[in-house]
């Protein structure tokens, strides 16, 4: 790995601009467009806007919430609301009135901020009537739009003293939350996970370090609301000294014209969003050289988008991790093959501690089997808002972090995911994790992308559905997937039904929509006999 600068362990993720504010402070921070914001310039910009909170009675603790797209407003409220001690909420501007009006109702911020984007015109009347709906609007708490009120909200900045400001900043402490991110739902109401700036100064730290850039250029184009946006677009170049390209929405031809324009370095997305990218034509442009580094989470990259940037020179790195963890649990190696990229999400963090639970309640010995992924480390959450039941039932009675996904660790120290604890299912008395099955379908050739969720059957309880995505110019059926997947499975697993679909749903952070796909079974939509078969 490169010798990089060495980075000091500050206590809050805010002390890292102003570090870097002090000692390169012309290096840019943020670009937007035509907009390059230096570091000085930022950290001026976050002291007012945290003066301006502190003016308008924001306390530690208190909930401030953003809805935004990635633009500048969004880092400089993050950063102002952390360094007060206060937790930063983002609002997707993509959610419906009744997902807002849920998560407003649930943090109860005391301010709320909105600077909506061009590309969701409905967004800020759909927070105007969640304000109502949450009741925040009758309890008095403020709403105020960036875009024509800014100058009104940094006014009140003049009322507090930089003594005041410091006082409270340095009154933050490291094991406090400085963001609160809600939970997906998929197994239940979301969860409000309070993130400790700890555990964002470790995402950044560590990251960084594999990363192996010095003063990474990142392109920002994830949801607000979500870790990898904070954590990895953000946190990263923020904590090493970099630059973060924000940009409100992913556009695949943008993302192209980004990294030539702005000299992108590091490229971390999705899978489905890395596979859009390199399969257009003006991918193998040289005017992609400054590209180093493609990483990803969430589940794995296609071996042909894998080739596509492998062949650019590109280092390739796979992590996992969870909101309530904050950082990525496991990386892979910088120089990991095909083989350990397609099947496993690398190595555990050596600073982390990961044991894997079996089904019976007992600790694996050695690590040997299957069992559900757990990890130690005090930088993790600090809790879920308002749900100590919840909170408990996150973690073991000796305080390991439950993550609810089954893997188990291969001879060479790679951990495989098999599938999510609540998504598994039993048909005929066998426990089946649909993520095993997606690995295989997705390892024909003819399969882009594969998502199996589980409906209810008269004989075996329960079933699988595979839905399938068919790779650009090729051609899925059902009677070849089946053939594929009674080759490669135990019959239990084979799933009953195997539907097509020219794009399967996905969450605004690229994830399949798993909650629609059942939704479209209960309706339904793609009801079919169900081949007779004996798991």
């Amino acid at each position: 790995m490169t010798d990089l600068p060495e980075l000091p362990r500050l206590a809050r993720i805010s002390d890292y601009p102003r570090y870097h504010a002090e000692h390169t402070p012309t290096r840019i921070a943020l670009r937007f467009g035509e907009v390059a914001i230096p570091y000085g310039e930022l950290v001026a910009d976050v002291d007012r806007t945290a003066r301006a909170l502190l003016a308008h009675g924001v306390r530690p603790g208190d909930r401030v919430a953003l809805l935004a797209a990635p633009r500048p407003e969004f880092v400089t409220t993050y950063l102002a609301a952390a360094s007060i001690g206060a937790v930063w909420q983002g609002l997707n501007p993509s959610y419906t009135e009744r997902e807002l009006a849920y998560v407003l109702a649930d943090s109860r911020p005391v301010f709320v901020l909105s600077a909506a984007p061009a590309h969701a015109p409905h967004a800020s009347e759909a927070l105007r009537n969640a304000m109502v709906r949450s009741g925040l609007t009758a309890a008095g708490v403020p709403l105020l739009d960036l875009h024509t009120d800014a100058d009104a909200f940094t006014a009140r900045a003049e009322d507090v003293s930089d003594a005041e400001l410091r006082a409270r900043q340095e009154a933050v402490d490291g094991q406090d939350p400085a963001m609160i991110v809600y939970t997906s739902g998929s197994t239940g109401e979301p969860k409000g996970a309070l993130l400790r700036h700890a555990g964002l100064v470790r995402l950044g730290l560590v990251e960084s370090r594999m990363w192996d850039l010095e003063r990474p250029v990142v392109l920002c184009n994830l949801p607000i609301n979500h870790i990898g946006c904070v954590g990895d677009l953000c946190g990263v170049p923020l904590v090493s000294g970099g630059t973060v390209v924000l940009r409100e929405a992913f556009d695949a031809e943008q993302v192209l014209d980004d990294v030539a324009a702005f000299g992108i370095t590091a490229l971390f997305q999705v899978p489905t969003q890395l596979q859009r990218i390199a399969a257009l034509p003006g991918f193998d442009s040289p005017r992609l050289n400054t590209l180093r580094m493609v990483g990803w989470g969430g589940s794995a990259l296609p071996q042909d988008t894998l080739a596509r940037f492998r062949a650019r020179g590109c280092t390739l790195m796979s992590t996992y991790g969870l909101t309530e963890a904050t950082f990525s649990v496991t990386y892979t190696d910088p120089d990991a093959s095909d083989e350990v990229l397609l099947n496993t999400v690398g190595r555990p963090d050596p600073e982390i501690d990961v044991r894997l639970l079996g089904e019976d309640g007992t600790w694996l010995d050695g690590n040997t089997g299957e069992g559900e992924v757990c990890l130690r480390h005090p930088a993790t959450m600090a809790g879920y808002l308002n749900r100590p039941e919840a909170t408990a039932g996150a973690y073991t009675p000796d305080g390991w972090l439950r993550t609810g996904d089954i893997g188990r660790l291969r001879p060479d120290g790679n951990l495989v995911l098999i599938g999510r604890r609540s998504e598994m299912f039993k048909s005929g008395g066998y426990n089946v994790y649909p993520r095993e099955v997606e690995l295989v379908l997705e390892s024909h050739d003819a399969v882009a992308a594969a998502a199996v969720v589980a409906r209810p059957d008269p004989e075996f309880q329960e079933v699988g559905v595979a839905f399938v995505q068919p790779r650009p110019g090729a051609t899925a059926d059902a009677a070849t997937l089946r053939a594929w997947a009674t080759d490669h499975l135990a019959r239990y697993k084979v799933p009953k039904e195997f539907v097509v679909l020219d794009q399967l749903p996905l969450l605004p952070v690229g994830k399949v929509d798993k909650a629609g796909l059942r939704a479209r079974i209960a309706s339904g939509a793609d009801a079919a006999p169900t081949p007779s078969s004996t798991p």
